[in-house]
């Protein structure tokens, strides 16, 4: 069946699947952590996002061949209300002298 908007997918199934991608972004206990400095490590992004809540895991994703940082990372707290309040306090601060971005994580 053809949508109202004369494309392959009806108007309620692209607002089904954008509705479905807002709720999952938000709705999130892990933040994915850009901009980080090459030298921060994950002991150094712990202590910078414990004051927020109880984290659960962190981590930076290095190359497998060199071992040297990629410039981002990972953090997950144990809510997704300490997550949200991390992500809103966190996101443009300096953290090792460069700005950090922050958003939900999503599987992908």
């Amino acid at each position: 069946m053809r949508g109202l908007n004369g494309g392959g997918v009806s108007i309620w199934r692209k607002w089904s699947i954008s509705a479905r991608n807002s709720w999952a972004r938000h709705s999130s206990t892990k933040l994915f952590v850009g901009g980080l400095c090459y030298d921060t490590n994950e002991p150094v992004l712990k202590d910078a996002f414990g004051k927020h809540g109880e984290i659960i895991e962190v981590k930076v994703i290095c190359d497998r061949v060199s071992g040297k940082s990629k410039g981002y990372g990972f953090v997950k707290f144990s809510s997704e209300t300490e997550a949200s309040t991390a992500l809103k306090e966190m996101d443009g601060q300096l953290l090792d002298g460069r700005q950090i971005r922050l958003e939900f994580a999503h599987k992908g």
